[in-house]
């Protein structure tokens, strides 16, 4: 393995660790409905943008409140398991 070469880590946004900043890797657009994956495209979200998890809802069944550039937005936690994201190491 070439050292000098970083190695991405990609889980999904709907477990990343709160307030961890991260870069969007993939979007699993198979997994979202035609309006879902509008809404995302809408909103900004595409390889490359950085996002962060500002608030889960109580009892782990709820949305997720996300940044994404100067945008807060809630997201289903169906759709934030669709998106994968490479945490940022600072």
């Amino acid at each position: 393995m070439d050292m000098s070469t970083p190695v991405k880590h990609s889980l999904s946004l709907e477990s990343l660790p709160h307030r961890q900043v991260a870069t969007v890797s993939a979007i699993d657009w198979t997994h979202l409905s035609t309006p879902e994956a509008r809404r995302l495209r809408e909103f900004g979200f595409d390889e490359g943008v950085g996002v962060e998890v500002l608030h889960r809802a109580s009892l782990g069944k709820g949305p997720i409140a996300c940044r994404i550039g100067r945008m807060t937005v809630a997201l289903r936690r169906a759709v934030a398991g669709a998106i994968l994201v490479s945490p940022v190491t600072q």
